[in-house]
């Protein structure tokens, strides 16, 4: 199966900074401190911030963990997600591709 990849094209965003951004957003939006937030999940300060920053992948159980702290519905976390992830499809700039680049995958 041959995939054209444009490189001109921004990257998809990460999972990891999506989720960061949203546990942030409701954070911010309760007007609670990450040190709050931490010591309710159970996590470190230092943690909770990275993930928050997009630099961690945290397991599932730290993700319940925080939006329990948070007292968030997982489902509702997903959701904010996933619009992030529409808008940044929908809204995102496609430059004029310098040409595309063929790549077999096995």
């Amino acid at each position: 199966m041959a995939e054209i990849l444009d490189f001109n094209r921004a990257p998809e965003p990460l999972w990891r900074e999506a989720l960061g951004r949203k546990l942030r957003e409701a954070r911010e939006e309760r007007g609670d401190r990450l040190v709050d937030v931490a010591e309710r999940a159970g996590i470190s300060v230092q943690y909770l911030s990275e993930i928050e920053r997009g630099r961690k992948e945290p397991s599932s159980e730290m993700i319940a963990a925080v939006t329990g702290a948070l007292g968030i519905d997982l489902a509702d976390l997903l959701i904010g997600i996933a619009g992030q992830v529409r808008h940044f499809h929908t809204s995102r700039p496609i430059g004029r591709p310098s040409g595309p680049v063929l790549m077999a995958v096995a």
